[in-house]
């Protein structure tokens, strides 16, 4: 399962072994417990990945031959792939874009489209510094 936190500046991607259901399943527990709203909707989620990654033509042939109908590639300029995830999003139910995305698809692109989302963040943190 991939979980994507979005926070009021960032998001980060996560690569969880627990399954899709499971993983929802604690969630409602946890904010029955508290007593915290939770709204659960299908949606899509997006992200940029450098074009130029080791990698990314690997990833397009993964996706094409497992999950095309989970996942969704587009070059959306000549530096930067969009990815685009079927999935749920899990939030309080305020109209911020403050909570989780998770989605689950063929372990291979999960983890696959993980070690690529890991190598664009060391690539970002090196230009940076």
């Amino acid at each position: 399962m991939l979980k994507l936190t979005y926070t009021e500046n960032s998001f980060y991607l996560e690569c969880l072994t627990q399954s899709l259901e499971e993983w929802v399943a604690q969630r409602v527990i946890l904010s029955l417990r508290v007593s915290q709203s939770l709204r659960v909707e299908p949606t899509t989620a997006s992200f940029l990945l450098p074009l130029d990654l080791p990698g990314v033509e690997r990833l397009k042939a993964e996706v094409n031959r497992h999950d095309s109908e989970i996942i969704a590639l587009c070059n959306c300029d000549t530096e930067y792939l969009e990815v685009t995830l079927e999935g749920s999003w899990l939030s309080d139910g305020s109209d911020d874009a403050v909570g989780v995305f998770v989605t689950t698809m063929s372990y291979t692109s999960e983890f696959f489209l993980y070690k690529l989302w890991q190598e664009a963040q060391v690539c970002a943190s090196v230009i940076s510094d």
